[in-house]
């Protein structure tokens, strides 16, 4: 990808999280996020955003993320735009399942603040990359 990641759509249920997540991307990583709390707001606000990449968390009540993904999917608009997943729950077979849904890459909670973006980089580039071949 020949441009730089500048947005980036944060769904996380869990507050704590979400505040971290935000307070580093945003400061430390120079993005601009917008967080949703679920995966139904999530769909809502995809478009107006207009995100460059997605972090979903796997657990939340309501639409899970794997159900998010399958629902942003439907959006031509998001097609193209990596999701990486956030989870605690990051078996092999877990993740597998993941990726088969569409993911270009997991993160593990808990997560360290100070490399999460350059985690959230990599994956961009590794995104990126991919779509060059």
């Amino acid at each position: 990808m020949s441009e730089i990641l500048k947005r980036i759509l944060l769904v996380e249920d869990d507050e704590k999280i979400a505040f971290v997540a935000v307070m580093v991307l945003e400061e430390f990583g120079g993005f601009k996020v917008r967080h949703c709390d679920s995966g139904q707001k999530a769909l809502e606000c995809f478009d107006a955003f207009a995100p460059q990449l997605v972090l979903l968390d796997v657990m939340m009540p309501g639409m899970d993320g794997p159900e998010t993904l399958r629902n942003l999917l439907q959006n031509p608009n998001a097609q193209h735009v990596p999701v990486v997943f956030l989870t605690a729950k990051a078996q092999k077979h877990e993740q597998k399942a993941y990726f088969d849904t569409g993911a270009v890459g997991v993160i593990v909670k808990p997560f360290d603040p100070m490399a999460l973006s350059d985690q959230v980089r990599s994956y961009w580039h590794a995104d990126g990359e991919a779509e060059a071949r």
